[in-house]
């Protein structure tokens, strides 16, 4: 074979191996820019459930990276990486696409730990006759979540709940207590759940508008398979809200546990609204508990909220958002884009740490370009019908007409909660629950 015959033959494959390897160098590129991006920003913790990637299993397939909806993952050098952690809200997606599990979900890391109650196989909690499926037990997969909920009833009817006003009181009505709730339903059982939001979905409710909230399928009691891929937190809501209607679960909205109390014959739960009397509490919440206030005057008027759903209904309106994460930040620059808003962005630090660097140069050019005004070292000091009230820097009180507060400064985590009715909680290092 002459030497111009071989070359016509090695051509195609020397151009596809050098397509390959630039390839391959640009994935690792921006693998590193955003593992570098996240490492200067501080927001190298996942904040629950979070993937550690065996790098003497994985092969660099790439497709954890391609399955996981928040972009968390990247491969460098051929290895799997979670760069992103601070996007990773434990879909787990990532786990079920490993072709060669690789893959493990845990709580916590070697520096940081996570607490989560103990939950026995049958998902009750040290405490007698109350049971945690979901969230709070650190099952953040709405698949799995599901599975927990219609489990944890299954475990319940095995109880003695004579002499109650109720078998079950629910609390929560996420993925875990919709599934619980149907269960209790099919089995008959005297239950009622009830939500501190105005509807159902739990912390999915509380999801960006069109972000991706379930990824495989699930099965429920009473309605069996739901084949949904890729389903958008609209579509999914959508669906549980029919389901709601159809089934006429028994869910009361707006209403808030308070305290859960031991009696002779089960527990009372007391509510924003009520008092019922149970054998059997299953703690359905989520792990941020309920959002944190700002604890000034006025922070009872409708106007103030905990997160942004849609900038769009602050189109010329004044608006101001408190907070100095990445939720506050981005709720500050969105609402900034719509046509007539006046956004002023209050923060009580010096300075905005622990937030993406995008986010960072976004702020900047809003205020460069005159679209919002910023406060650092300021407390909100009070919330009129038309105006707030902000201490600033020097002290000095600043007064400015507002339609609309947003408070971005997290929750206010259960943990303390669970320690009070007696719920053991175990910090884990990098590790998962044994029960799993």
């Amino acid at each position: 074979m002459s030497s111009i015959t071989l070359i016509i033959y090695l051509a195609p494959l020397l151009l596809i191996f050098g397509i390959y390897i630039t390839r391959q160098k640009e994935r690792d590129r921006r693998g590193h820019e955003r593992l570098t991006e996240s490492r200067e920003s501080g927001l190298t913790e996942p904040a629950s459930i979070h993937p550690v990637v065996d790098p003497g299993r994985c092969i660099g397939s790439g497709a954890c990276v391609t399955a996981c909806p928040e972009n968390a993952l990247s491969v460098i050098n051929g290895k799997a990486v979670l760069t992103d952690p601070a996007h990773c809200i434990g879909h787990g997606a990532c786990l079920a696409a490993c072709p060669v599990d690789a893959i493990k979900l845990v709580f916590g890391t070697e520096k940081r730990g996570m607490d989560i109650p103990f939950v026995s196989p049958d998902f009750e909690t040290n405490v007698p006759n109350i049971f945690i499926a979901g969230e709070l037990g650190g099952m953040g997969l709405i698949r799995k979540a599901a599975e927990q909920g219609k489990q944890a009833i299954d475990s319940i009817i095995q109880k003695n709940t004579k002499n109650n006003d109720f078998d079950l009181v629910i609390v929560g009505a996420g993925p875990a207590g919709l599934s619980a709730s149907l269960a209790a339903k099919e089995k008959d059982l005297k239950y009622i759940t009830i939500e501190q939001e105005d509807a159902i979905g739990g912390a999915i409710y509380k999801y960006p508008r069109n972000k991706i909230a379930m990824t495989q399928p699930v099965i429920l009691p009473i309605i069996g398979k739901v084949e949904m891929y890729d389903i958008s937190k609209e579509e999914l809501l959508g669906f549980w809200n029919r389901i709601q209607r159809e089934t006429k679960l028994n869910i009361s909205f707006s209403e808030r546990m308070e305290t859960i109390t031991k009696t002779d014959i089960g527990y009372e739960v007391v509510t924003s609204k009520n008092r019922y009397r149970t054998g059997n509490v299953l703690l359905a919440i989520g792990r941020m508990g309920t959002p944190r206030k700002l604890d000034v005057p006025g922070e009872d008027q409708p106007k103030v909220v905990y997160r942004l759903i849609d900038p769009e209904q602050y189109r010329n309106l004044h608006v101001l958002v408190v907070g100095g994460g990445d939720s506050a930040l981005e709720a500050a620059i969105a609402i900034a884009e719509e046509p007539g808003t006046t956004v002023t962005l209050s923060y009580r630090s010096e300075a905005f740490n622990r937030v993406k660097q995008k986010n960072r140069d976004r702020l900047e050019e809003a205020k460069n370009s005159g679209k919002l005004t910023v406060y650092l070292k300021s407390t909100i000091q009070e919330i009129l019908i038309d105006t707030v009230k902000i201490q600033l820097e020097d002290k000095s009180i600043l007064e400015i007409p507002n339609s609309a507060v947003i408070v971005c400064a997290g929750g206010i985590l259960p943990t303390p909660f669970l320690k009070e009715i007696g719920v053991m909680v175990e910090t884990h290092f990098g590790t998962a629950p044994a029960n799993w």
